[in-house]
């Protein structure tokens, strides 16, 4: 665990150094709007410190998930969507960010769904992607979604399809 830390480190500043560059010359969009309250994307530049950002009326929520490898818990799944309910009841805008946006950010987004909508995982994901088609949301990944699908809808199998 200490290598994949360690490494995670390492690659951290190569790895943005290189979403910068895909949102010059690509397509790619640095943030996308999923919906009227979430907006999914890359990590955010302002350089501001967590005072600044309060001073903002900015209300952070860290999940801290390891990246590359990561997969959120469902715990953390169900304290994001927590998180965004609470902000969308008071008309808020909730930005939900990892490095590159695409697959842990991408990830918490399709649980909002799942609980939003009562979609199964592979309909969250393909909404998402829709929209930000860059997303990667790996199996392992895809694997939790289906258990947070089970516990949102009391449910005991996550068929395909909407």
């Amino acid at each position: 665990m200490a290598l994949q830390s360690a490494a995670t480190r390492v690659l951290f500043y190569p790895t943005l150094l290189y979403n910068v560059i895909m949102e010059k010359i690509s397509s790619r969009k640095w943030y996308d709007r999923i919906d009227e309250t979430v907006i999914l994307g890359a990590l955010p530049f302002r350089g501001t410190s967590d005072r600044e950002w309060s001073a903002l009326g900015v209300e952070q929520l860290r999940l801290s998930t390891v990246d590359f490898t990561g997969v959120p818990t469902i715990e953390h799944l169900q304290k994001g969507v927590e998180f965004v309910h609470k902000h969308r009841k008071m008309g808020n805008t909730v930005y939900i960010h990892c490095k590159a946006g695409r697959s842990r950010s991408a990830t918490m987004v399709a649980a909002y769904l799942i609980e939003k909508h009562k979609w199964k995982p592979d309909v969250a994901s393909a909404f998402i992607a829709e929209i930000r088609p860059h997303i990667l949301i790996r199996n392992t990944q895809l694997q939790v979604l289906e258990k947070f699908y089970i516990l949102v809808t009391n449910s005991d199998t996550p068929e395909k399809g909407g």
